[in-house]
């Protein structure tokens, strides 16, 4: 839910560099960057920590109320970047923004697409795709919606849905161009099958021709066309004079 603030108990790193950085996600730790008003904070976090965090019911947009090194003050911030090891999946870094929470922040925020199966065109056997998924937010933190609805259960085949369709939370602005496109139902792609040319024709026509087999009166007359073998006359046969 829009507004959900979570504690996070973080620790500042003395030592930088890549080396380091892989001795903490070793030992379970996650480093990171806590950007605010002054310097930038190295910072560790616990990866079962993080995963908590980021986790509930406002997910990636949850306040995060940072607190360093249990110093008991806290940063009230918003996960701004976060980078995932493409092999194993964890977290590897990252970068946390203090943020003031009467200030308007942009945020991405994911468009869920509902009714679908009742889309008429979806009965008839269109395909329905959603060419974009997230939109940009302008909204107090506390009010950064977690997604934005989307009801596509009337939409027929060749229908359109735009960003002008959406309808954003109170006090929330949609700030990316309402013509783009959000979701859309088209025909089911027919297979085509290419007209043989006439190379394959001819090849064809050739392997018809040889494979043929001769009907059963040309087989017959084959067989009446053929000359009988000579017989033997008994008036040839040698004779022994006496």
């Amino acid at each position: 839910m829009a507004g959900e603030r979570t504690k996070l108990v973080v620790a500042q790193r003395e030592r930088l560099g890549s080396a380091e950085s892989r001795r903490l996600r070793r030992e379970g730790l996650v480093p990171g960057v806590l950007y605010g008003n002054g310097e930038p904070v190295a910072i560790c976090i616990a990866e079962r920590e993080l995963r908590r965090a980021l986790t509930g019911a406002a997910g990636l947009h949850s306040i995060l109320d940072v607190e360093i090194d249990g110093k008991g003050q806290t940063h009230a911030s918003i996960l701004k970047e976060y980078q995932v090891d493409p092999v194993r999946g964890g977290v590897t870094h990252v970068d946390l923004h203090e943020v003031r929470l009467d200030k308007p922040i942009q945020a991405s925020v994911s468009v869920q697409l509902l009714g679908g199966d009742d889309a008429p065109g979806v009965r008839e056997g269109g395909v329905l795709s959603q060419p974009l998924r997230e939109v940009t937010v302008e909204a107090l933190p506390l009010e950064m919606p977690e997604h934005i609805d989307l009801d596509v259960s009337g939409m027929e085949i060749g229908g359109t849905l735009r960003i002008s369709d959406l309808t954003a939370p109170e006090g929330s602005t949609l700030l990316d161009d309402p013509e783009m496109v959000v979701a859309t139902v088209t025909a089911p792609t027919k297979v085509v099958e290419p007209e043989p040319t006439e190379e394959e024709l001819a090849a064809m026509e050739a392997e018809g021709e040889e494979g043929e087999e001769p009907s059963e009166g040309e087989a017959a007359e084959g067989a009446a066309g053929e000359p009988a073998e000579p017989e033997a006359d008994a008036g040839d046969q040698g004779t022994v004079e006496g």
